[in-house]
């Protein structure tokens, strides 16, 4: 038997090396080469078996095209951001801050009982699994729970229980026993995520890895282990509110533009079916100045948002300029375009962007309506609550068009607001309603209509 042998390899560029050095000869990147085995047979080897055994190429017009069998796990905004349920024999990989609710998430799917599940957590014992199942509701009669690191150990209980679903949290603390990393290094990542794509493809049974972020807000370890998976999911959100978002990055299965939505409640994550109405306060009847409505799409779903701007006199100096929810460069071109274009001055303002909710928005459809409030803001006038905005702000002045205006006017329709501005689409065909749309070119023609 043949010593396995072992390389070093930089985890920021990939470049290679026969022994460990501090610094990377080729990024200069220092600590950064980690070991890994490779196998000591040579690549040229090939069995008598295998040279017999030669591959048949099929036609494409000869392959028969089936209908995916999706499984139901009994969460509709994860089936919905999945593409309608989970492929057996899928690699799915979800990432998120710490604390946003991942594990929550997947230990909920537990509650359907017609899924067979494996739940291995690295990071947690199986007491602790079980008091989080019990605030939960859940009692967890078809969910199998695992306390292992060991990947040999994690790969013969899947084997042994053959589950519908295996939950792994997280990943990075997997380890093989081949490897003399220690666990969550670049090589130790690569290598079970790899052992384990290959054991799904095999017996069809769909794995979710639970991985962790970086400072950046990149998911921790090897790219090439978002290149293995079929699924990437996002779960977002701010501890200081209990909304939670599901993005869906990456998805050979479906569309990557739908998204799930959650508010986080005493018993686990709970699926929003109506967005706009928790995102617009009960009292939205209250006129103030600096806050509109905003239709956004996040994916495929329209809501509304409430979009609310402060502008006083700066009187510490220079004017600030803070955002949350929201790019401070885009509120710095918007503060232009409205100084230069329709002549608005806000050189000695302080200025304050929000976006309710704790969102993120960075759909250029939300420029309309922040322009619309840091005018109200500024002349300390109030926009009337029953009408909203979409539309992006160009940097002549004029309102360009945004996706999904059906969709926009729909939602807008359906929760009975009176008047939505958008821009001006010769193309569009507006369906009979008790909304009116308002079709506008220029942002001065905008602030004519709103504020007479």
């Amino acid at each position: 038997m043949s010593k396995a042998k072992t390389r070093y390899i930089c985890s920021n560029c990939g470049a290679t090396a026969s022994g460990w050095m501090g610094k990377c000869p080729e990024c200069n990147s220092w600590d950064t080469m980690t070991e890994e085995v490779i196998s000591g047979k040579g690549g040229s080897v090939v069995s008598k078996e295998m040279a017999g055994d030669k591959p048949i190429p099929t036609l494409l017009s000869e392959i028969s095209m089936e209908t995916d069998m999706r499984v139901q796990v009994g969460d509709p905004e994860l089936e919905r951001v999945l593409g309608g349920g989970v492929v057996p024999g899928s690699v799915i990989l979800m990432a998120g801050e710490p604390g946003a609710g991942k594990s929550t998430l997947l230990l909920q799917m537990a509650a359907n009982p017609g899924l067979r599940m494996l739940y291995i957590s690295g990071e947690e014992s199986a007491t602790q699994i079980k008091m989080r199942a019990h605030r939960l509701g859940i009692k967890g009669e078809h969910c199998h729970i695992l306390a292992e690191t060991d990947l040999t150990r994690v790969i013969d209980a899947i084997m042994n229980i053959q589950a519908g679903i295996v939950v792994i949290d997280s990943i990075q603390t997997i380890y093989s026993p081949d490897l003399e990393s220690v666990p969550g290094s670049v090589s130790q990542i690569r290598e079970c995520s790899y052992r384990l794509q290959q054991l799904s493809k095999q017996t069809g049974i769909t794995i979710i890895l639970v991985g962790h972020i970086t400072k950046e807000g990149d998911i921790a370890g090897p790219k090439l282990m978002e290149h293995i998976v079929d699924v990437v999911l996002h779960l977002e959100g701010d501890r200081q509110y209990n909304f939670r978002l599901l993005r869906c990055v990456k998805n050979r299965f479906g569309s990557t533009r739908e998204i799930g939505i959650y508010e986080m409640k005493g018993m686990g994550l709970v699926p929003v079916e109506n967005p706009s109405e928790w995102l617009i306060p009960a009292d939205h009847n209250h006129r103030a100045s600096g806050s509109c409505i905003s239709l956004v799409c996040e994916g495929f779903r329209p809501f509304l948002i409430e979009t609310q701007a402060l502008v006083s006199t700066a009187v510490y100096g220079t004017a600030q300029r803070s955002t949350s929810g929201y790019d401070v460069r885009r509120l710095h071109l918007m503060l232009a375009v409205l100084e230069k274009r329709c002549g608005f001055f806000f050189g000695n303002q302080d200025v304050f962007l929000n976006v309710a909710g704790g969102l993120k928005v960075t759909e250029p459809a939300i420029d309309l309506a922040l322009a619309v409030a840091l005018v109200s803001s500024l002349q300390d006038i109030p926009v009337p609550r029953d009408i909203c905005f979409a539309g992006e702000v160009g940097l002549s002045g004029e309102i360009r068009p945004v996706q999904q205006l059906d969709k926009r006017i729909a939602e807008a329709t359906r929760l009975g607001y009176k008047k939505i501005y958008i821009p001006a689409s010769g193309q569009l065909d507006i369906p009979k309603s008790n909304t009116t749309v308002v079709q506008v070119k220029l942002l001065r023609d905008l602030f004519e209509l709103v504020f007479g």
